[in-house]
């Protein structure tokens, strides 16, 4: 059957494609920017694939006769592809067509990531640690995993043996309610789609419809425990900075309806509980490493920096040992990981010696992370820039994200931002982000470190004039392809 998908150059309709070429169908897509040079990081390995690109202006179907449309939230009801469409043609919403092809491929074991922030990481590093444990694992991810890239690859899907399926559960639409998976994981619970009281509802009926188990946060247990009713096991994790090093502890909960009854702080034992440390570890902070040291038997060294990452392998060690695999496997899995595309990837240094990074953080937890992560590897300046993904997501989260950074930011550290992106279609234009920065600089205490920028020319001025060595410079934001290639232009090696 023929299957065409409007936005295909969209990392999670990208990969979605992929999967679907697999699967035997004839597969088809559009995107606005089908030309543009930034884009061809995804479009090229579509089109090595087979998957023939159209531009967005309602082309494609005299050619393809497509039997079914997949769209995304993004897509506007008077798309030019919407408007050629016989009404035969059925339009299937992305996680439709998500759930159709997992009932259709009949995995033995299905694990849904989801959270408000780190879960495409965390499901590349899952997969990643299945494939080191010499599980064949399939994986449908919203980023771009190194180690599944290839010129025919853009490295969000990767086909497997069918045993398990590992795959991104997306909040920003509610679309994860539609899946039935095995096995639930939810990491946090953030701010820049909804409410909290709305996401809490939204996460407890994603934990209910898992089918065998979920492994949740600590923090998003507390909300969603008067909207979980299923009977089956929950392993919560949570984390506690103690003097000598981040504590991550990992416990089951066997009865929800008396869970929230139990003292959890008192019930820890050493079979739970991680030790990382980097930070207070003179050998580690030398050779820039990050610890793990498992019922002080096991350790290993992080394949990637940052205290969050160290949350990360807790929650993936705790959502493998309900798959029963042995403790010391998922241990060696862990030590080895690729990396995601844009997940504070390094960009290269500077003429002068700063270092640059590259981040797809685009609401105030993730940007506080690359904060965090930047100051375990700056020995001066600080400088975070941040591109809005949208109008509408820049006025949701304005009060929330300067609080966050009035809050965090210290005496050497700037935030800077530039107008959103927009990509087309409908929209307000409003707020914009020199609105945004100037009510900041007016009335929060940390004024002086909030800076706007007017254009990438203006940026580029600016960190010429200021980066040096020691100096960590990261840019951030999601949908914009072009900010990877930004931030290897301002570096020399």
């Amino acid at each position: 059957m023929k299957i065409h998908f409007i936005g295909i150059g969209g990392i999670g309709m990208s990969g979605l494609s992929s999967m679907y070429h697999a699967m035997g169908y004839e597969v088809s897509g559009s995107d606005r920017g089908a030309d543009k040079p930034e884009n061809q990081r995804i479009l090229a390995p579509l089109r090595k694939q087979g998957i023939r690109i159209y531009p967005q202006d309602g082309s494609f179907y005299e050619v393809e006769k497509s039997d079914f449309v997949v769209y995304s939230s993004a897509i506007e009801h008077d798309n030019p592809d919407f408007a050629v469409l016989p009404e035969t043609v059925r339009r299937l919403h992305r996680a439709e067509a998500l759930q159709k092809i997992i009932l259709e491929s009949s995995f033995k074991t299905s694990i849904a990531v989801s959270g408000s922030c780190g879960k495409s990481s965390v499901t590349a590093y899952l997969a990643e640690t299945l494939l080191n444990c010499n599980i064949d694992v399939d994986c449908l991810n919203g980023a771009i995993i190194k180690r599944f890239q290839s010129p025919e690859n853009v490295g969000n899907f990767r086909k497997g043996d069918g045993s398990v399926f590992v795959f991104e559960a997306d909040e920003s639409d509610k679309s994860l309610i539609n899946y039935t998976p095995d096995y639930a994981v939810v990491l946090n619970m953030g701010t820049d789609h909804y409410s909290k009281e709305e996401l809490a509802e939204v996460f407890g009926t994603f934990v209910n419809n898992a089918q065998k188990g979920a492994v949740v946060a600590r923090s998003v247990y507390d909300e969603i425990l008067p909207f979980v009713e299923f009977p089956q096991k929950i392993t919560v994790f949570e984390d506690g900075d103690l003097q000598q090093g981040l504590y991550l502890s990992s416990y089951e909960v066997e009865d929800v309806a008396i869970a929230n009854q139990q003292n959890f702080s008192s019930n820890l034992g050493e079979e739970s509980i991680f030790k990382a440390y980097g930070m207070f570890h003179d050998e580690a902070v030398r050779r820039r490493e990050l610890h793990v040291s498992f019922c002080n038997k096991y350790e290993l060294v992080m394949p990637i920096w940052g205290r969050h990452n160290a949350l990360n392998a807790l929650a993936i060690f705790a959502m493998l040992q309900l798959l029963e695999i042995a403790n010391e496997d998922i241990l060696a899995g862990l030590e080895n990981f690729s990396g995601v595309f844009r997940r504070f990837d390094f960009a290269g240094l500077t003429r002068e010696g700063a270092y640059v990074f590259d981040d797809y953080a685009h609401n105030p937890e993730k940007i506080i992370s690359c904060l965090k992560s930047a100051e375990e590897r700056a020995s001066n300046n600080i400088y975070i820039f941040f591109q809005p993904h949208g109008y509408g997501p820049l006025g949701f989260m304005r009060d929330e994200l300067g609080s966050q950074l009035d809050e965090n930011l210290k005496s050497n550290e700037f935030f800077i931002m530039a107008e959103p992106f927009y990509a087309g279609g409908t929209t307000s234009f409003k707020p914009s982000s020199k609105e945004v920065v100037e009510s900041w600089q007016k009335n929060l205490k940390k004024k002086n470190h909030f800076i706007y920028v007017s254009s990438r020319d203006e940026l580029t001025e600016f960190f010429r004039s200021k980066l040096q060595v020691g100096d960590v410079a990261v840019i951030c934001g999601a949908r914009d392809n072009s900010l990877a290639e930004y931030a290897k232009s301002l570096t020399e090696q």
